[in-house]
């Protein structure tokens, strides 16, 4: 796949389109209460439900790359092997989705954004992320989000390698964050000194996503 392929357009795509013309969902509720685990407007599920744009690319680990460059002072591509080798952490956290629903008590596995971060020292102007999915996917973060401290791109989720529906071998995790900033089938992390909106963020959701404030959309 082609650094420049282009998502393809599908029936979830115009919807999502159609919900942020609507601002559909939306509560109006503005603070989270002492204690509240679930935020406004989501429901729980038991399931793992699958969104994606059409595409769910196969990478098998031994074709699978992450380049990470930008503003950093020593980029790098790691393969499958040079990934594993990094720290390995291990955490639980609930997910949330911007189209409602939210999952409890996932576990992950994977390497620390804060890890990746000390192995290509981002400079001083370094401020904003951007990242790639081998689906032509792109999604924006604040750098202090994607340094978060539960933040990791993971390989494996609740004890058994991601799926290929769930963006294995490889997807980004900031649970803090609706769930469309956790690029699926991670390829590329650009590290850039001024905010640029990806694919949902062009199609009227928000910059950065927060589900406690409901940034759905622009």
């Amino acid at each position: 796949m082609t650094d420049d392929a282009t998502p393809p357009d599908s029936k979830l795509t115009r919807s999502k389109r159609r919900w942020a013309s609507e601002h559909k969902f939306l509560t109006g509720h503005g603070a989270r209460p002492e204690g509240e685990r679930l935020p406004p407007g989501q429901h729980l599920v038991r399931d793992w439900p699958v969104l994606d744009l059409g595409r769910q690319p196969d990478i098998a680990t031994d074709r699978w790359e992450l380049r990470i460059g930008g503003l950093v002072e020593r980029p790098v591509t790691l393969d499958w092997a040079a990934f594993m080798a990094l720290p390995q952490t291990q955490d639980r956290s609930d997910i949330h989705c911007v189209t409602t629903w939210s999952r409890y008590d996932n576990e992950w596995a994977g390497v620390a954004t804060r890890d990746l971060l000390d192995v290509v020292q981002p400079s001083a102007a370094a401020a904003f992320v951007m990242l790639h999915g081998y689906d032509g996917y792109t999604t924006n973060l604040p750098l202090t989000d994607f340094a978060a401290e539960q933040a990791m791109v993971a390989h494996s989720w609740d004890g058994a390698p991601l799926t290929r529906a769930h963006g294995g071998p490889a997807r980004l995790l900031v649970p803090h964050l609706y769930l469309w900033k956790s690029a699926k089938w991670l390829r590329a992390i650009d590290i850039l000194g001024a905010d640029a909106p990806g694919f949902w963020e062009v199609n009227g959701y928000h910059m950065r996503g927060d589900p406690w404030t409901e940034e759905r959309y622009s």
